[in-house]
């Protein structure tokens, strides 16, 4: 008996540290968790900290407030200013998230989705190179309850026209719901 015990000890931290690992590498920044993510360079954090499957629940019973911004080229022509404006985004956005609401149930709790729109300004000297102009831009989204980011997003968008912006909107809210 004495014998098994450490032998049995062994082996369940062994499957513990396994698991662990596992999961960890299940959620890389790196690794793309859906198809819509490998479309443009995406990038996502997901704190644990905090509560993010109780989060998801807050879009899907229409429990969230929206803020947003939109930060036009400065130094080229900005195709954007034109096309987009704030009110237009947010109506995307709402468009977007209709998708998702099942039902209206009044929560206590909101979900503050925090975005904003930038405009890929290639005249900016401050360019790292040829590949920080491959883009038209990105959208940074941040899911915050009770003040905590609780998921963060990145993805770009391709058409200097935007047109591609209600798409890319999309695989946010796909990415935020698809944890649970």
């Amino acid at each position: 008996m004495n014998k098994i015990l450490p032998i049995f000890l062994l082996g369940l931290v062994t499957f513990i540290i396994f698991a662990v690992f596992e999961e960890v590498n299940k959620l890389d920044p790196q690794k793309k968790r859906l198809a819509c993510q490998e479309i443009t360079t995406t990038f996502e954090k997901i704190d644990f900290e905090h509560p993010i499957w109780e989060t998801n629940n807050l879009i899907e019973t229409n429990n969230f407030t929206i803020k947003s911004k939109i930060e036009y080229s400065k130094f080229m022509k900005s195709h954007l200013i034109n096309i987009l404006n704030e009110k237009q985004a947010n109506d995307m956005l709402n468009q977007t998230l209709s998708k998702y609401i099942k039902s209206d149930i009044n929560s206590d709790k909101k979900l503050l989705i925090d975005y904003y729109i930038y405009e890929n300004d290639k005249d900016d000297l401050g360019k790292k190179g040829p590949k920080s102009k491959l883009y038209a831009g990105y959208l940074m989204f941040e899911f915050k309850l009770d003040g905590n980011v609780v998921y963060k997003i990145q993805t770009d968008y391709m058409n200097i026209d935007g047109k591609d912006i209600q798409e890319r909107m999309d695989c946010v809210i796909k990415s935020f719901i698809s944890i649970k």
